[in-house]
């Protein structure tokens, strides 16, 4: 009796004492659950505090063929540095079942300087009858200078052609007397610079300066600069051309 007695005290301590530790391990590891959920939250929000984005702009009624392509601009900071994304896409390209999809066909990134909005627009920049793209994407050192991307519809390839040194060009219009490109450089003089686009490029074929003077040249393929005019006498001022051969203002000069 005594024997069966011992063994059921001791099967009762020991069901105690392994439900003891086990209470003891739950409350133990709660604690460490919680905090770490904590951290993670805390993390999660850190993260997010570096991260926003700062403007985005989308187009599918007048980018390229109208209707049928549509561009994506996104501008986003990661830490203390800012990036832009464009994407673009085709309607219904290569899903004829479903003709209504938008297909994406190129994409560009790249860092950028510019901390004001897009301010897109889209015309045709080329005289093809399909509308391309520029928009801000850089800060100049004289305010006068607006600087833009330029990307070009190529309807043969259906896609966005990022002109690669349009930077380098404020202040960018159309020119309808010459068909092609000029632009405004303003520092201590002026600049009108004429181009034309070549592939991924553009290239110069003629400027009109007014610093100390006017003096127009002209550039060969190889960017080869031939002065065809020079006047220093001629009053400075900040003009812009829309000819250089005869010399043209542009209206309100």
């Amino acid at each position: 009796m005594k024997f069966f007695t011992l063994l059921f005290l001791t099967i009762l301590v020991s069901c105690n004492s392994k439900h003891d530790a086990e209470k003891a391990i739950h409350n133990t590891d709660t604690p460490k659950i919680i905090a770490n959920q904590t951290i993670l939250s805390e993390q999660q929000n850190a993260d997010t505090s570096k991260t926003e984005i700062i403007d985005t702009f989308v187009d599918s009624l007048n980018i390229g063929e109208k209707g049928k392509c549509k561009v994506e601009l996104i501008k986003h900071r990661v830490y203390d540095d800012i990036y832009v994304i464009v994407k673009f896409y085709i309607k219904g390209r290569n899903t004829i079942k479903d003709p209504e999809t938008w297909m994406i066909q190129n994409n560009y990134s790249y860092e950028t300087t510019a901390l004001m909005g897009f301010d897109p627009n889209i015309s045709d920049f080329n005289n093809d009858n399909f509308n391309d793209i520029t928009f801000i994407s850089g800060t100049a050192a004289r305010g006068a200078n607006e600087v833009r991307r330029l990307f070009v519809y190529d309807n043969q390839e259906q896609k966005l052609i990022s002109m690669v040194n349009s930077q380098d060009y404020p202040n960018m219009l159309y020119n309808k007397e010459l068909d092609c490109i000029d632009a405004f450089l303003v520092y201590g003089g002026c600049s009108t610079v004429f181009l034309n686009i070549k592939g991924d490029s553009l290239k110069e074929f003629a400027s009109v300066e007014l610093s100390d003077g006017l003096t127009v040249s002209t550039y060969d393929k190889n960017g080869k600069e031939k002065i065809i005019m020079r006047n220093k006498k001629y009053e400075p001022g900040y003009i812009r051309f829309k000819n250089f051969k005869p010399l043209k203002e542009y209206d309100g000069q």
